[in-house]
């Protein structure tokens, strides 16, 4: 066993390398924006108010300043959507590499804004800098889950998909620490907190140049066997990957009699209609489960094990949003994950408003209403997403919703 998965590592060294490189500006960063944020809110509610003192000899008024850090807070969702609504488009015509690359830059002139925001005196800086986070993380959580699917053999892929949850937590797990008052959540160091997210993006800017675009892409979207096999051997070793080849052979052959479509065509054609109910019910339960509700407030509810706990069967269960990558052909990935962004990023900004309410009114047993939907959308998952595992794209799109294998019948053997 151990000599197994030794010989899959020499392997697939590239393949793993790629995915921890995608992974550190992919989801990490997401993560990490989501839970950072949250503890240098009294030093930064103080900074406007002082900054505001000498530009106009007199204080805000504390609701103004809970408005203009609430505003703060909120824009770098509104940043997200605009990121998703843009990416399918720019993907397609620009590839996932270059924009990734180009999302990097955008989030290293944010981490700008935000390291001397302070020595400008300028609390306006820390809006365009969270803004600009929101535009970077929208396209990169879109362009993650999609490069990571498409770079992995159907033997590897669930492993793989499941990194993008992996990355997600540790982000948040990542803010979490070093936002700690004794690392970098001080009144004299919150700054360099807020910009400590241009390091995975200067990482990653750095070392994607040195890996290859997708194979299928390059073979589907760009024609070219020569790039695709080449990227082949670079991500999965020498080894035989033939049955591999051919069946993105046979997307390619099923892809060139079929269109790319819009989002409003994806929502209106009947062949996907089971695909766009798995699509909203696994995104209405990644925003549902409770994950973004957990706060610090909350440990007198809940243990540090329970919570710990929560986050693993988070990182298995609601938030693999990279199985569409896997019941979407690749034509039509970028509008689903179109759908995909602002389903989240929606949520995310529609939960933050109306959370502080339900707690006001229900307290704790508010964690009750994301009990119920969980297995709401567990029944559901179950009775209606097939199984994906060791099946190409191809294999997957032949089954119904209910069934577990494809509708295709076997060949009777020959005696």
């Amino acid at each position: 066993m151990d000599h197994c998965v030794f010989s899959l590592q020499v392997q697939f060294q590239g393949l793993f390398q790629m995915i921890l490189v995608l992974g550190i500006g992919g989801s990490f960063p997401y993560g990490f924006h989501i839970s950072v944020i949250n503890y240098p809110s009294v030093h930064i509610r103080k900074f406007i108010n002082e900054t505001w003192i000498e530009r106009n000899g007199s204080p805000l008024h504390p609701e103004t300043i809970m408005l203009l850090w609430s505003f703060i807070v909120s824009v770098y969702g509104i940043g997200g959507l605009l990121g998703s609504l843009c990416c399918g488009y720019l993907t397609t015509k620009y590839r996932k590499k270059k924009c990734q690359m180009c999302t990097n830059l955008i989030m290293l002139v944010a981490a700008l804004f935000m390291a001397f925001s302070k020595t400008a005196k300028s609390f306006e800086m820390i809006l365009v800098g969270r803004f600009l986070y929101g535009i970077g993380t929208g396209f990169s959580l879109n362009i993650h889950p999609q490069y990571v699917g498409e770079i992995s053999p159907k033997k590897l892929r669930g492993f793989t998909n499941s990194t993008v949850a992996v990355f997600l937590t540790l982000g948040k797990l990542t803010g979490q620490v070093i936002g700690l008052r004794e690392i970098l959540g001080s009144e004299a160091l919150w700054p360099w907190l807020l910009a400590s997210s241009g390091l995975s993006a200067l990482v990653q800017l750095v070392t994607l140049p040195f890996f290859p675009d997708s194979p299928s892409y390059l073979l589907i979207q760009k024609s070219n066997e020569e790039a695709f096999r080449k990227a082949i051997r670079k991500l999965w070793g020498e080894g035989d990957h033939q049955a591999e080849i051919d069946d993105i052979m046979k997307e390619k052959a099923a892809m060139a009699s079929a269109k790319s479509l819009r989002v409003l065509e994806i929502i209106k054609e009947r062949s996907l209609r089971w695909q766009l109910y798995i699509l909203m019910t696994v995104m209405t339960t990644l925003q549902l489960c409770g994950i973004n509700a957990h706060q610090f407030f909350w440990m007198h509810y809940f243990s540090v094990i329970l919570i710990f706990l929560f986050v693993i069967f988070y990182g298995i269960g609601p938030s693999t949003i990279s199985i569409m990558v896997e019941i979407f052909s690749q034509s039509f990935r970028p509008s689903a994950f179109l759908i995909v962004g602002c389903i989240n990023w929606m949520g995310l900004f529609v939960l933050g408003m109306i959370f502080p309410l339900i707690v006001d009114n229900l307290g704790p047993l508010c964690f009750l209403i994301f009990l119920g939907i969980l297995a709401l959308s567990a029944i559901f998952i179950y009775l209606y997403l097939p199984e994906t595992k060791g099946k190409s794209i191809m294999e997957i799109k032949q089954m119904k919703p209910g069934k577990k294998v494809p509708d295709t019948i076997p060949e009777k053997k020959k005696h």
